[in-house]
């Protein structure tokens, strides 16, 4: 069978846009760690659409994988050219385009010196990055670089053959000083408060551990741009595949399907130049904290909400969850009230609209997003985002009861087994201490929430541990439908 490629995009349907630029005439600008379903549905979009405009072409993009885990995307792109469709779903149709922004992929473990030489070429103008929360390797609690990673410590032992994004960063920052060149951007793109600001502690905390000096050049001379992003990107599916081939009428081996809402809000500070991404629906701004604080605590913690919920509840799909009034409620009552009141006013957004949005944009039944994928890596996003409003609320004088409901309901989702004793798959880094923890709280209640790199001091807040406990126990003894009821109640 035919698969997508360059050759094939001439034969492709009409109503499929495909890339009007001659991709011989792009060169790589930007080299991306993380090459997945959301930088191929948000970042790369972008820039395929900038690159119709000659002036513009400079700016593809060369994707990077390092762990065993790319190593499939890269063996998906390359027999295709590196191109693939994403399409658009809601319920009003479905809007299919062929992405040509990826130029190249290089897997690094096949090939670092390839990547350092990539990574130095003065071309490289941006280094993006999409490597999951917790891929920034610091402590939830203390903020600082966390050293007992293996790989990391390898990479500060053998510096010139590194096996990490800090390593690859750091070593190529090092390299352009020495040889005269304008360091690059690095530009987070990962859902993380100040994410920008983040990376720059990461890898400035790692340079000065591995090159001493180079520490300082970094901080005063590499630019790390904060940013807030947005668009629901479930994992492809087999039916994403098929429906791909059916409107394609050729394969492709790992399309992506996403929801038509787009949002990125990216800090104007580059020190090599940058895209026009004003010219492609990218808001720029001079400061993104009240974006992003609006995005993490209203979108991203009221997944969390409904994901371990939705999940004891027997729900396996976002939209149907969120179609269950009790689950609606809970979401609507959490904005409202919990996260709301943390927020600043955010410029040019009315939030009582946005929060409406969030709810139609969850009940988009085309994307069917997946509770599984919600409730995945919790350890990297509780922390972040529910914690915080949590505290807030709590300095504040009021008790968050449904936040800490929340946080009650992971850790019984984490104790691996559902309401029919089934077994749950806890898919989380730090699943072989979650999950221990989890079950010994029905000895020890306080079990999960006393591990201070997740939670800080809750646990010893007496209006958090008292609340925390009776849902617990509710969710124990009456289940989590019953115990949802009675608090909305």
């Amino acid at each position: 069978m035919k698969h997508l490629k360059e050759s094939e995009l001439r034969y492709l349907p009409s109503e499929v846009a495909t890339p009007k630029y001659d991709r011989a005439n792009v060169t790589a600008g930007i080299a991306h760690f993380g090459v997945g379903g959301f930088h191929r549905s948000h970042q790369a979009l972008v820039i395929d659409k900038l690159l119709h405009r000659p002036e513009q072409q400079s700016w593809g993009i060369v994707g990077i994988g390092i762990r065993p885990a790319d190593k499939p995307m890269k063996e998906a792109l390359e027999p295709q050219d590196y191109f693939y469709s994403l399409t658009e779903k809601d319920m009003s149709g479905t809007k299919t385009r062929v992405i040509g922004s990826i130029v190249d992929y290089l897997y690094a473990p096949d090939d670092p010196s390839r990547v350092l030489e990539l990574l130095t070429d003065s071309n490289i103008k941006i280094v993006s990055l999409t490597i999951t929360e917790g891929g920034y390797n610091f402590n939830q609690v203390t903020g600082e670089f966390d050293w007992s990673n293996p790989d990391v410590l390898e990479d500060v032992e053998d510096p010139e053959n590194p096996k990490t994004v800090f390593g690859f960063i750091v070593h190529a920052l090092a390299l352009r000083k020495a040889q005269g060149k304008t360091p690059f951007t690095v530009m987070s793109c990962d859902n993380i408060q100040e994410n920008g600001h983040l990376a720059k502690k990461m890898i400035v905390s790692f340079a000065e551990k591995v090159h001493g000096e180079l520490a300082n050049w970094i901080e005063q001379h590499v630019h790390f741009p904060n940013s807030m992003v947005d668009r629901i990107t479930p994992a492809t599916t087999d039916k994403d595949r098929e429906y791909a081939l059916a409107t394609l009428g050729v394969m492709d081996y790992w399309p992506v399907a996403a929801e038509p809402f787009f949002q990125w809000v990216l800090e104007d500070s580059f020190n090599a130049g940058r895209p026009a991404f004003e010219d492609a629906e990218v808001q720029i701004v001079s400061e993104v904290e009240p974006y992003e604080l609006m995005k993490l605590r209203l979108l991203n913690a009221s997944h969390q909400a409904l994901a371990y919920f939705g999940y004891l509840m027997g729900y396996r799909l976002v939209h149907e969850a969120v179609g269950d009034p009790l689950i609606q409620t809970l979401l609507r009552r959490y904005m409202k009230q919990e996260a709301r009141p943390t927020l600043e006013e955010v410029p040019g957004v009315d939030l009582d609209a946005y929060c409406e949005k969030l709810i139609e944009r969850f009940l988009n039944e085309q994307v069917a997003d997946t509770v599984p994928r919600l409730a995945a890596e919790s350890s990297d996003r509780i922390p972040k985002w529910l914690v915080a409003v949590i505290n807030e609320n709590l300095n504040s004088g009021s008790v968050p009861v449904l936040s800490i409901a929340v946080v009650a309901s992971w850790a019984r989702y984490a104790e691996g087994i559902d309401e029919n004793g089934e077994p749950i798959d806890v898919v989380d880094n730090l699943a072989d201490q979650l999950v221990p923890l989890a079950r010994s709280q029905r000895d020890n209640p306080l079990a999960f929430v006393q591990n201070k790199k997740l939670f800080g001091d809750l646990a010893e807040n007496s209006e958090f541990s008292e609340q925390y406990q009776e849902v617990l126990h509710s969710l124990w003894e009456k289940g989590a439908r019953v115990t949802l009821q009675n608090l909305l109640s």
